[in-house]
């Protein structure tokens, strides 16, 4: 077993070849040149599957076409409603932790807090944690799980912030991320949406270490296809009780299915990446130079529609309408948008010619 404190894991043959097989993706998909248009259609899809799979491993019951209308056109579902506010506010969750990354911004205990109120409430505000036990039932009122004690929950917590922060350049992030997804559903700390936000925690991890693979997986989308597996590698000991087994628990068969998964869809992304290689333009490149990451995700909006609104950006970015268009005046500055019809009451924005071509 591994030394690292306080989780019980051993690197098996098969846990090394996993790693060694996500690190031949990875370095595959660093080494090619992918169509603009089609890589910020890509980074956009990723994000709405994500959001799409892991709001269904809870239930959700949009379908995929449903769920990317209502994030990225901001439609209604009469009678699923909250299903419709689930999958909009987890799409700008994963949006506010691209942010973060990019800003170089540490994992810590108030931004996990900040993640969860964003997926579960919509809200800036850090959520509180959990004031009493939260039992996890099956439909015939057995007890499935019963987490610690809440007041036990806050230095769980920071134990485990501390544990991601110290592995960092010890492990690799995928060994982080997997460990780090177990231990928040095992802890348990607020009273729903755990599971959203451990998927999501586990997202940020990978995306911090280097392994965001230009943005182009759903590692929920494995995790949807095989609900039964999923939920069966999450209990590590037989016990349901999380200080009569779970809390020391081996967790090498859950990092085994975690990172077989992530092997899976690393795999498919870089065979979808090879077949769509291009040589490298130098034009191109100097165009796209202009381009921060919110632009590459506007920019990825183009791929389904030839105008955007105010609206559409700030969807897709997580912003208010007037900072979206506080944006969408600057880029029309840097000459890569334009203003489709100046006249229209709701103004539209379309790509400038130069810009036009990349999206074909």
């Amino acid at each position: 077993m591994t030394e690292t404190f306080p989780y019980r894991f051993a690197f098996t043959p098969s846990i090394v070849r996993y790693l060694q097989s996500i690190e031949r993706a990875r370095t595959e998909i660093r080494l090619t040149v992918l169509p603009p248009a089609i890589a910020d259609a890509l980074r956009l899809q990723a994000r709405v599957r994500s959001t799409h799979f892991s709001t269904r491993i809870e239930g959700n019951r949009l379908t995929l076409i449903e769920a990317e209308q209502a994030m990225l056109e901001g439609r209604q579902f009469p009678g699923r409603e909250r299903d419709t506010l689930e999958v909009q506010r987890y799409f700008q969750a994963l949006a506010q932790v691209e942010q973060w990354v990019d800003s170089g911004k540490a994992i810590t205990e108030d931004r996990i807090r900040q993640l969860h109120a964003r997926i579960f409430s919509g809200k800036r505000i850090a959520s509180v944690y959990r004031d009493g036990q939260n039992v996890i039932r099956d439909r015939a009122g057995g007890i499935v799980y019963m987490p610690p004690e809440a007041q036990d929950v806050p230095a769980l917590i920071e134990m485990l912030v501390e544990w991601i922060e110290k592995s960092e350049g010890d492990l690799p992030a995928p060994v982080i991320a997997g460990i780090a997804h177990y231990q928040f559903v095992t802890i348990h700390p607020f009273y729903d949406g755990n599971g959203r936000t451990a998927r999501a925690l586990a997202t940020w991890i990978l995306y911090r270490g280097g392994y965001d693979l230009g943005k182009f997986y759903a590692l929920e989308e494995f995790y949807a296809q095989d609900l039964e597996g999923y939920y069966a590698a999450l209990v590590t000991h037989p016990h349901h009780n999380y200080y009569f087994g779970r809390a020391n628990a081996d967790l090498t068969p859950w990092l085994d299915y975690f990172l077989n998964g992530m092997t899976a869809v690393f795999d498919a992304v870089a065979r979808e990446v090879h077949d769509r290689v291009v040589e490298p333009d130098v034009s191109s490149e100097s165009l796209l130079r202009k381009l921060d990451r919110r632009g590459r995700i506007v920019m990825g909006l183009f791929s389904r529609q030839e105008e955007i609104t105010a609206n559409d950006a700030a969807r897709a970015l997580g912003l208010s309408p007037r900072q979206a268009r506080q944006l969408l005046s600057e880029w029309v500055e840097a000459g890569w948008l334009e203003v489709s019809d100046a006249a229209r009451k709701t103004r539209k924005y379309r790509l400038s010619a130069e810009y036009r071509r990349f999206i074909g």
